[in-house]
């Protein structure tokens, strides 16, 4: 029996073709075929149980069986804010591993030390895309453009907001895992910085803006660990949550 391929089609109930990458994929690599069973994901929560109606060189078309709405499998929105690395396929690696974990937004930022300050965001959304029809989810996390810390810190003054650094001159830091409860959810947000941290001046501001100082543990770890390692940890606290209701 053929397993279901997922595809990636954001209005999906308001068309009968997959798109362009989409139907070359369906035809040239899975050499899919009239008739065909498929499955497809709008990214806003639905997925449709879909049959093959035509093939040629770069159309693959399509009539919808059955709408599926999903259930979320956590509650409240996980958003992390990051500074990218120099390296960008760790961030590359960063972010698919997180889009499988799950959350629901991605930041970059600018910081003071920084060792890359622009970020290509249709490469991220490939991965994205690639990790949500492999891990199945059916909400399409929000990528948004890399942004300044000050602007961003002065943009988000609302909710459960968190700074993870190494600092211990500033003072109430608290363990990130230990805040990440249940109870706590369901909405958070935290920022990672670049390789070196961000500057004492940035978590000064940070705090005094409302964000909370926290660290993930007693190992020091790359940038794109810690990012995968926050979202490992607000995930299981917001699943935790969803359960627990």
């Amino acid at each position: 029996m053929k397993e279901t391929r997922f595809f990636y089609v954001p209005e999906a109930a308001a068309s009968n073709e997959l798109p362009t990458e989409e139907a070359a994929h369906a035809v040239r690599v899975l050499r899919l075929q009239e008739g065909d069973d498929m499955m497809l994901m709008d990214g806003k929560g639905t997925f449709y149980k879909a049959v093959v109606t035509l093939t040629a060189s770069h159309h693959c078309c399509y009539d919808i069986v059955e709408r599926l709405p999903q259930e979320p499998v956590w509650q409240g929105r996980l958003h992390l804010a990051i500074a990218p690395t120099k390296l960008m396929d760790r961030m590359e690696w960063m972010v698919e591993k997180a889009t499988e974990v799950g959350f629901d937004e991605l930041s970059f930022l600018d910081c003071q030390f920084s060792e890359r300050r622009v970020v290509k965001l249709p490469r991220i959304e490939k991965i994205v895309v690639s990790a949500v029809k492999q891990s199945r989810k059916a909400w399409m996390p929000v990528l948004n453009e890399m942004e300044s810390f000050k602007s961003f810190v002065a943009s988000h003054q609302q909710g459960r907001r968190y700074i993870a650094h190494c600092y211990d001159e500033v003072p109430r830091k608290n363990l990130f895992k230990e805040l990440c409860k249940p109870s706590a959810m369901p909405d958070a947000l935290v920022m990672i910085g670049p390789e070196g941290d961000f500057s004492i001046d940035e978590v000064r501001m940070a705090v005094e803006a409302g964000f909370v100082s926290v660290d993930l543990g007693k190992s020091r770890l790359r940038t794109e660990t810690a990012g995968l390692a926050a979202i490992m940890m607000m995930q299981l606290a917001a699943e935790g949550n969803k359960n627990n209701k």
